[in-house]
């Protein structure tokens, strides 16, 4: 009977290999007269069938680049050495290497911090101290981190994913910026501070004609939480474009959150409409302040360097409560938005050049004590965010930084809605495997980790606490492939106009 029986089973799975076979064949033969008679792909037409495989290999050759061929410092935008200390510290886990550093040390444009001769000891040295912005508003913020979440909108993130950064936000005591997608329960649900982006399209504080609404904007200010408000002139990703959310991604949420029709793609002006001079710009800060109550700058990516100029020579003729309170300075190297790649690769200036621009003319036209400088831009390691702190900038902010300590594994579909770690797309499907409670602890683990570095690279330069880097403490490989301070590279500008008393 058990002869019987295997006959049976191996006649049927021969008749299922016969079946398998056949219809291998008929697929073979069906897909070699398609592509034979196509006229849109040559290499289909010349090559049947195994013209296919080029398309595949090429949608596989960046998995295969980051895993299996790509050295330690080679990729783009981040590479594995970047992103393997972000997985460690988000894990808890020690972010110690071995056997010397992997990194080229003569790259042009690549910093060296200084360390003293007689570092600080342990006892010596002091917490970063806090920041006030907005001190002359009827509701200052005593920002307590000078790490922060920098803006990303519930729509280009999901759901999980802003409930996982406001819980982590709210654990490691730092801002989460709302991006320009408005606010939403996922934003409120870790009771974390956050920054109110308000974009060219004013999504959350619209009226039905998509101008700025006092009476949305007073609601949103009620929130305890919203400390302050960003008016979003351009960001990283995009500059001199609006935002992008396709409508796969515009669910009913999304759409009752930012004010919009459900399920039509959702694109920003590429710049505010009511915004036209440099008056007009400040102009509407002040509203903003005056309806809010609460410290009000703007973001932007800086490109005609005279515009800059030019905005500091205005702001050094208005009294100090008609300033910003801060401005946010993106750098053009990208970021979590989707973007058009000739506007990606090739607009706007690199943070590492407009920084230090931004606080000179401030500087120069003694606006830098009223006006707290943000800086972002692909700032996600301890060096990084130091080098900007001693440029000069007083907060640092990182998107994609946070992204990896959520579990983003750079898989380059952000606006696909396929992305595979569930962070940037509405399919629930893989919006299950992310788990905000544990996620939380990662982005309050990340933040912490950045903190004690930054302040550790402090403390062997010889400054008490982040807040004391300067320019003097870095040296910056030049042309020559020589190293020069940064403060020669970037010297102290001359002021324009005495101190105002």
């Amino acid at each position: 009977m058990f002869d019987s029986y295997m006959h049976n089973v191996i006649n049927f799975l021969a008749a299922l290999f016969i079946v398998g076979v056949g219809l291998g064949l008929l697929t073979i033969i069906a897909l070699y007269i398609v592509d034979i008679r196509q006229t849109r792909h040559t290499i289909r037409r010349n090559y049947p069938v195994i013209g296919r495989f080029r398309y595949f290999f090429e949608h596989l050759g960046e998995f295969f680049r980051q895993y299996f061929y790509a050295q330690d410092r080679e990729e783009q935008p981040f590479n594995r050495a970047i992103r393997s200390w972000v997985y460690r510290a988000a894990k808890g886990l020690t972010t110690d290497v071995a056997f010397g550093s992997t990194r080229a040390l003569n790259t042009v444009g690549d910093c060296h911090f200084m360390p003293a001769g007689f570092p600080l000891l342990e006892e010596h040295t002091q917490p970063t101290p806090t920041k006030t912005i907005g001190a002359h508003c009827l509701h200052p913020y005593q920002a307590p981190a000078f790490f922060n979440i920098s803006g990303m909108s519930y729509g280009a993130l999901s759901g999980p994913a802003i409930t996982a950064l406001s819980h982590g936000a709210a654990a490691a005591k730092c801002w989460l910026n709302t991006g320009e997608g408005g606010l939403s329960q996922h934003h409120l649900s870790g009771q974390c501070d956050i920054v109110f982006q308000i974009g060219t399209a004013k999504y959350g504080v619209r009226d039905n004609e998509g101008n700025l609404c006092p009476v949305r904007l007073k609601a949103i200010a009620n929130h305890s939480n919203v400390k302050m408000f960003e008016l979003k002139l351009s960001q990283g990703a995009k500059p001199g474009k609006g935002g992008i959310l396709p409508a796969a991604k515009v669910t009913a949420s999304i759409a009752t959150t930012r004010g919009i029709p459900q399920g039509e793609a959702s694109v920003s002006p590429n710049r505010h409409r009511d915004i036209e001079t440099l008056q007009e710009l400040i102009d509407r800060l002040a509203d903003i302040r005056d309806i809010t109550g609460k410290p009000v700058g703007f973001k932007t990516v800086l490109g005609d360097t005279q515009w800059f100029s030019d905005l500091c020579a205005y702001m050094a003729t208005l009294s100090s409560e008609q300033l910003p309170d801060f401005i946010t300075i993106d750098g053009a190297e990208g970021g979590t938005g989707a973007a058009p790649q000739a506007l990606m690769d090739s607009m706007g200036l690199p943070l590492m050049e407009s920084l230090p621009f931004v606080v000179d003319e401030l500087k120069k036209y003694n606006l830098k004590k009223r006006i707290a400088v943000i800086a972002s831009g692909k700032l996600i390691n301890p060096s990084a965010v130091a080098r900007a702190m001693a440029t000069g900038a007083d907060f640092v902010v990182s998107a994609r930084g946070f992204m990896f300590s959520l579990g983003c594994i750079q898989a380059m579909q952000c606006h696909k809605n396929t992305c595979p770690t569930g962070i940037t797309t509405h399919d629930t499907r893989l919006q299950r495997g992310l788990d905000p409670t544990n996620k939380a602890v990662r982005v309050a683990r990340y933040h912490a980790q950045i903190i004690k570095e930054v302040d550790m690279l402090a403390h062997s330069c010889g400054a008490a606490h982040a807040r004391q880097l300067t320019r003097k403490h870095i040296r910056v490989i030049t042309e020559t492939g020589r190293s020069a301070l940064l403060s020669q590279v970037h010297p102290e500008p001359i002021k324009m106009v005495s101190d105002k008393k």
